[in-house]
């Protein structure tokens, strides 16, 4: 008898073959969205000051055969002569055991702008190219289907296409910021690229993602140090009727972050995290408590952040004070 991770692949299989002229995709997100800034909003590109290196990998519902695995590895610095910052980033996305599989690299560009004696503005644009590819051996169908012995037939079903498609991507994003306060927005695959993998048309979505934080420093006077610092911050993703709304909070003292998070009424996220001057690490948890909690394993993420040898910062260089994990 086949597992229950596996007819759920198999349904998926049916689903993404069958929708292929239909956009239906939604785009791999991280729990830890500050420690890929770049990955999140391409404005914030350089707007620690000094060049710095961001690792991520997530695997969502390790429990299910049909899980998914994300890895992202992203460059950027602020660059004096161009007022504003640059990078590069680099994606990598997995389904269904391979059965899917995505890949990104893209160059950012970001402008650093003084609104007035206090506020900030940044802007900034993305250009990616994507590849994808299409396992068609691992995908399963109906007609291969026994009532009673599983999957012991060959399908009829015919290959079409070659499975596999690359395409150009745009995004751009704006984040307006003060010295303990900032709210973002991010607009993804504006030039809604056609990312079918067999024959037909499937035009990516515009992906939209709104974030907005604090900074509040505790107890400056009395038992807590001004290094205990509260950071609460709301995100909230659209994509082709999908809507993700997360809301939450870091606490951070000294080199030590905690964070929980409340998402969609679908999982709580729980993340620890370490920074130091040149390092930091973080790991996340997200606890599913949909009816796919039983069954899923929740999903965990783990961050890694490395800040290179800073040069002089620019004079008056403004520091957006978004939290790191």
């Amino acid at each position: 008898m086949k597992t229950f991770g596996t007819l759920v692949i198999a349904l998926t299989n049916i689903f993404v073959v069958s929708m292929s002229n239909t956009a239906w995709t939604q785009d791999p997100t991280f729990t830890q969205f500050y420690s890929n800034p770049v990955y999140l909003n391409p404005a914030l590109a350089g707007s620690s000051g000094c060049p710095r290196i961001a690792l991520n990998y997530r695997n969502q519902w390790p429990q299910l055969t049909g899980n998914f695995v994300t890895y992202s590895a992203a460059f950027d610095t602020y660059a004096k002569n161009i007022s504003g910052g640059i990078g590069i980033i680099a994606m990598h996305d997995q389904q269904g055991q391979g059965t899917i599989q995505t890949s990104m690299i893209g160059g950012v560009y970001s402008y650093n702008a003084k609104l007035s004696r206090k506020v900030s503005l940044m802007f900034g644009a993305r250009a990616a190219y994507f590849q994808k590819f299409l396992d068609w051996d691992k995908l399963t169908f109906g007609d291969m289907i026994d009532p009673r012995r599983g999957f012991i037939y060959q399908t009829g079903d015919v290959i079409r296409g070659n499975g596999r498609h690359g395409f150009f991507d745009v995004s751009a994003g704006t984040v307006v910021f003060t010295k303990n306060f900032y709210c973002g927005l991010a607009a993804h695959h504006l030039n809604r690229p056609d990312e079918s993998m067999i024959l037909g048309d499937s035009r990516l979505p515009i992906r939209l993602t709104g974030h907005m934080g604090a900074t509040i420093k505790l107890g400056q006077r009395g038992r807590y140090s001004s290094s205990t610092m509260l950071m609460p911050n709301i995100i909230y993703q659209y994509q082709n009727g999908f809507q993700e709304f997360n809301i939450g909070a870091y606490l951070r003292y000294e080199s030590f972050t905690i964070g929980a998070w409340y998402r969609n009424r679908d999982a709580f996220i729980l993340s620890l995290g370490i920074s130091t001057e040149k390092f930091r690490v973080g790991y996340s948890y997200d606890l599913t408590v949909s009816n796919l909690g039983g069954v899923s394993g929740g999903s965990h993420e783990i961050s890694m952040g490395i800040n290179l040898k800073c040069k002089k910062k620019p004079k008056n260089f403004r520091k957006i004070s978004c939290p790191s994990f």
